[in-house]
């Protein structure tokens, strides 16, 4: 018999001694992780077939393919050159051609416009003489048709040109008289002309008859021009247009534009046609002065300038029409040999040092503006064409100081749309014929090792597939017996499906079966886990199983631990097979020890994922040592088995133990005690039944830092779960742990699910833009001028959409969150509202959290949306159906929303709850009391839950909950409906929920209550709503016995307390029995009732319905045991 070690001062260096390595001889001889990794890799390890015969063969290949490729590349890259130099030859040769073609044509239209404007100075000279007119006092008769005719050879869309007299200080009187006078001649000439849709009376009404300026300083008023200085007033205009505030141009002092100006006093100086280049007016434009000689003899020196003639138009109208269709890509860039000059500085001649450049793409007859810069291309600077497009040859001396005529450079460049219209895919194809040709000489080689490799290929994928599979069930020991010892009928070394079927069918050849005398088998069970997969989904259990035994497989290969097999929630393991090992007790006692560790760290993590209570899960596990039998139980779906009474010893080891404890049998105890492990053994205080075994002593093994107590082995849940780190650091980082408490593990599971639906939410929504004054206006009126009861409305109209929208759904792009800000936010809210839970046994945070695992459950049971809710409308009738496919669920999954706030609400329904029933409240009279009357608890989670939301520290959260007036509202009435439906005790408005259900449900509701088809949806979907949190919040009543008995002892715990501290008049230990009988037979199993027959959750209903009433009967046959025990532990406490 081994003794119990009372020296416990050195236990903890002890165990880390242990932990961290071997220090006894014992131990020292066995190195788990050289084991583990030489076990993976004989495992995994690569089949060596058919490898010797490609090594003969490879460097053959590579020389003769090199060959090959040399040859081919040589060939190929001359070909190609040759023709890409051709082609660009090609390319060059045309560019100039279509660029000198350009330069010919452009020179020729500048040389008609100077030509034109030169015959227009003549014409308004000779008109003079013809009329016998002096100046400035001159018209031109039928202005319209001649300038008409003249720009039809300067071209372009609607350039501007004006005729403008010199008008001296001592005229301006006489020509105010003249204009007035001659003005409305003109103008009627020119509406004829141009067909315009004017009269002669309103262009007199916006003629001013003195000549002006515009005052900028007194808001553009027209004022006459003073002083003694030259004026040149616009008289005859083609086109005719208005000026400011719908007065002519007429009389208007040209003078007064900088641009004008300074042409003006150029033309004056050097007496002859004048230009500037202006890349700030009509996308660049170009104006020309011409002036204009009194007399017949225009040519003689002594004649007097008495007026110009300005043309403006734009330089985009000169590119237009110069190829053919077809030809594109050419940047024209044109330059000036003068500075930019800044017309709307104060100094006309301020000039800026930036270079004067407009760059223009011609695409065909087409021309397009691309900017005042150069925006040619720099990898084709070498093919520029370079031409004077514009030198008029004035005297610089003669030309005013800080004023320049400007000398026009054509800048011509090829793009690389030209190019591509000469790079055509004739090297390639030339390429290609040539590796084609030389490539045809090696086929037959290269096919026919195709072939070979093919071949070779797949042998090898399937005899890696087969060792991969016969791997994952066979030991590596039996592996290899199964290749060796069975060949397939064809002769291979393959395994194939035939070779199972002749071992099933011929039982007179030899099993596969050996005898192992020395190990170590292992079970472990998760304790708690039938309680807490009842209250999950198929697919949450499945992670939570898929999590933990993967752990465990990776600390297995650490330890040199053969995995056997897992059954429901249980793991077996053993040691000592199938490669014996005399250190086996000790490998599976470490492996142990490792998933002990392992699983804190694992349901920890998990909590945030899969909800409450999955800390709480625990494992449970049982050793024995002794001989097995081992072998391949031939038969369907044949496996590696392991046999005898070790591991039915083992496996009464594991049943018979207690949450979070190792406990083994005294043949393992004897043998870890010769190994060193003496100070981690603790027998266990009392012998112990075991079916078939009778009487036995068992031991502790101890798994962390304190000593094994002894514990209620019937429990199934054994409180929190210690936090602490394991020291397998190798595998944290993989399940990136961090040490978190368990309310913070909620919150962040809570914030999981809320994020998850908000996310649905936001992609539900349409583009219409908000009202965000109305919706914040909305706000602040909510609650104000009424209690939450009085919010409560019978019916809340959810929202649906039609089968376009749900596609569009479907089809649209789904943000990926809800973004960082709100998500923060979010998290923030949730732990406000934790901190603000008191601490209650039941009316808790924790509680809060379980209702909404109910909650989330039963919504996610709902069919989905896209398939079972649609508003279809029916082309001929445009009538509108409820499309249901699979039951009703009432457009409850019709509206994220509406899933969203059903969620939020269980989370905040008991926020500050005080532990006593509101009647009790009443009886105190306390200020919340006071302020609702009924429904006190619920109303004031309501309020304080809303008053935390509308803070301006969550306008983020709140945008992503609604965003419309109308969600704000149905939000706020589901919200308020959902979290009153809570309070169950109030029998008025228990008996108005009553009769709301049965109105809902009878027979005929539209024709009974009048109402449509939606709206009595929207009635179903509200009282479902409202019975879906009821059945939630009492959800521990109709899942596994073992939550019941937990919630329910909290519960009582609650009460007690408060009849301890006075605030409850009758002890509720006297009728706890029967009130939980009556409060099934009475509420939880007519709810349970209610959710199976509306046919919304589909399997949940019946087992809820199936859990409540298991339970009712376990608490009519162990209730009074129950309750005596709580007592106990009241006094206890």
């Amino acid at each position: 018999m081994v003794k119990e070690n009372d020296s416990k001062s050195d236990d903890n260096s002890y165990i880390k001694e242990f932990d961290s390595s071997a220090s006894t001889s014992g131990i020292s001889a066995f190195t788990s992780s050289s084991v583990a990794s030489s076990l993976y890799k004989s495992r995994y390890a690569t089949p060596e077939v058919a490898i010797r015969e490609q090594k003969a063969v490879r460097w053959s290949k590579v020389l003769v393919f090199f060959a090959l490729l040399m040859a081919v590349s040589a060939v190929a890259t001359i070909t190609c050159i040759i023709i890409m130099d051709e082609e660009e030859a090609e390319f060059e040769y045309q560019f100039v051609g279509f660029a000198s073609e350009i330069v010919t044509v452009e020179r020729q239209k500048a040389d008609q416009i100077f030509a034109t404007m030169d015959v227009l100075s003549v014409t308004i000279a000779s008109a003079a003489v013809a009329t016998n007119s002096s100046w400035p006092f001159v018209s031109v008769p039928n202005w319209s048709y001649k300038v008409e005719a003249l720009t039809a050879l300067i071209g372009g869309e609607e350039p501007i040109i004006t005729f403008s007299p010199i008008v001296e200080e001592y005229q301006r009187g006489m020509w105010s008289g003249y204009s007035m006078q001659e003005a409305g001649k003109w103008y009627a000439e020119s509406i004829v002309a141009q067909k315009k849709n004017y009269t002669v009376e309103l262009l007199m009404n916006g003629t001013l008859p003195f000549i002006h300026y515009y005052d900028v300083q007194n808001n553009f008023m027209p004022t006459p021009v003073m002083g003694p200085v030259p004026t040149l007033p616009a008289w005859e205009q083609y086109p005719l247009v208005t000026g400011h505030r719908n007065t002519m141009y007429t009389n208007y002092d040209m003078l007064q534009f900088p641009q004008v100006a300074t042409l003006f006093h150029i033309t004056n100086a050097t007496r002859r046609t004048s230009m500037d280049f202006n890349t700030d007016i009509r996308e660049a434009s170009n104006s020309i002065m011409q002036p204009i000689f009194e007399g017949v003899d225009l040519k003689s020196k002594d004649s007097r300038m008495v007026g110009v003639v300005w043309l403006t138009m734009r330089w985009l109208d000169y590119f237009q029409n110069l190829l053919v269709e077809g030809t594109s890509g050419i940047v024209v860039v044109l330059r000036s040999s003068c500075s930019r000059v800044r017309y709307e500085s104060v100094d006309a001649s301020d000039q800026d040092p930036a270079e004067t450049v407009v760059s223009y793409l011609i695409n065909g007859p087409n021309a397009e503006y691309l900017g005042a810069f150069d925006a040619h291309d720099s990898q084709y600077d070498n093919l520029e064409v370079t031409k004077v497009l514009v030198d008029l040859d004035v005297d610089e001396s003669k030309i005013p100081e800080g004023n320049c005529v400007p000398t026009l450079t054509l800048h011509l460049y090829p793009t690389e749309d030209f190019e591509e219209r000469y790079l055509s895919n004739k090297a390639l194809y030339y390429t290609v014929a040539v590796v084609f040709i030389f490539g045809f000489t090696s086929m037959v080689f290269i096919l026919y090792d195709f072939f070979v490799g093919r071949r070779q290929r797949t042998v090898m994928d399937r005899i890696m597939k087969q060792d991969k599979i016969v791997s994952d069930v066979f030991p590596t020991a039996i592996r290899e017996r199964l290749y060796d010892g069975h060949k397939s009928s064809s002769g291979d070394d393959l395994l194939g499906p035939s070779d199972f079927e002749r071992q099933t069918n011929n039982l007179t050849e030899a099993p596969l079966a050996d005898l192992f005398p020395d190990t170590t088998v292992m079970f472990a069970d998760i304790a708690g886990f039938t309680a807490w997969s009842s209250a999950r989904e198929p697919s949450q259990v499945f992670i939570l199983l898929e999590t933990i035994y993967g752990a465990f497989d990776k600390l297995a290969y650490r330890y040199g631990v053969f995995k056997v097999e897992t059954v429901g929630d249980c793991y077996v393991a053993v040691g000592g097979l199938p490669e014996p090992d005399k250190e086996h007790m000790v490998a599976v006692a470490r492996f142990a020890r490792g998933c002990m560790k392992k699983m804190k760290e694992v349901t920890a993590k998990l909590e945030m994922t899969l909800g409450p209570d999955t800390s709480d899960l625990n494992l449970r596990i049982g050793m024995h040592s002794g001989q097995v039998t081992a072998g391949v139980l031939r038969g369907e779906r044949s496996r590696f088995q392991l046999f005898g009474d070790t591991m039915n010893t083992a496996a009464r080891m594991e049943s018979s133990g207690n949450p979070k404890q190792i406990q083994m049998s005294q043949t393992t105890a004897k043998l870890l005690i010769e190994a060193g492990w003496s100070r981690l053994i603790q027998p266990r205080r009392h012998k112990i039944d075991v079916k078939g075994k009778g009487q036995m002593q068992t031991y502790w093994l101890r798994n962390s830092n304190v000593d094994t107590s002894e514990k209620n082995g019937s429990q199934e849940n054994s409180g929190t779960v210690d936090t602490e780190r394991s020291s397998n650091h190798e595998d944290d980082d993989d399940l990136g742990i961090v040490v978190t408490t368990k309310q913070e593990r909620l919150v962040e599971w809570s914030v999981e699910i809320l994020g998850s639906l908000l996310q649905q939410v936001m992609s539900s929504r349409s583009d219409v833009v908000a009202d965000k004054g109305a919706v914040s206006l909305k706000e602040q009126m909510i609650g104000k001028d009424k209690k939450v009861l009085d919010e409560f409305v019978p019916i809340i109209s959810l929202k649906r959409f039609d089968s376009d929208e749900l596609q569009g759904r479907r089809q649209g792009n789904r943000p990926n969150s809800i973004g960082e800000e709100a998500t923060s936010q979010l998290r923030d809210y949730i732990s406000h509202v934790a901190s603000m839970y008191r601490e209650n046994p039941f009316h808790s945070f924790e509680h809060a959290t379980h209702v909404t695992a109910s909650v989330k459950k039963l919504l996610m049971r709902i069919v989905d949306t896209d398939k079972r809710n649609a508003l279809v409308r029916e082309k001929e009738t445009q009538s509108m159906e409820l499309t249901d496919l699979a039951g009703h669920s009432y457009g409850i999954t019709s509206d994220p929303l509406t899933q969203f706030a059903v969620v939020f609400s269980a989370i905040i329904h008991d926020l500050d709850h005080p532990g006593v029933p509101n009647a009790q409240l009443l009886k105190e009279e306390t200020r919340t009391a006071k302020l609702y009357e009924k429904s006190i608890a619920e109303q004031n989670s309501v309020d304080l839950a809303w008053e935390i939301l509308m803070g301006p520290e969550y306008e983020a959260l709140r945008s992503c909950i609604y965003e419309t007036e109308e969600e704000l509202i149905r939000f706020r009435q589901l919200v308020v409906n959902t979290v009153l439906a809570t309070d169950i005790v109030d029998k008025g408005l228990q008996e108005l929920r009553k009769a709301r259900w049965e109105t809902a449900f009878a027979e005929s509701v539209p024709s009974a209550t009048g109402e449509d088809g939606i709206e009595s949806e929207d009635r179903k979907a509200t009282i479902v709503i409202e019975h879906l949190i009821q059945a939630s919040d009492v959800s521990h009543t109709m899942q596994h016995w073992h939550i019941y008995k937990q919630w329910n002892e909290k519960f009582f715990m609650e009460c007690y307390g408060a009849f301890k501290a006075g605030r409850a008049d009758v002890d509720p230990s006297i009728n706890w029995y029967k009130g939980e009988i009556g409060f099934f037979d009475f509420y939880v199993i007519p709810l349970a009732k209610k959710l199976d027959s509306c046919g919304v959750f589909g399997v949940s209903s019946h087992e809820y319905l199936n859990y409540a009433m298991n339970n009712r009967d376990e608490w009519v046959r162990e209730g009074e045991k129950l309750v005596e025990e709580y007592l106990r532990m009241c006094s206890s406490q």
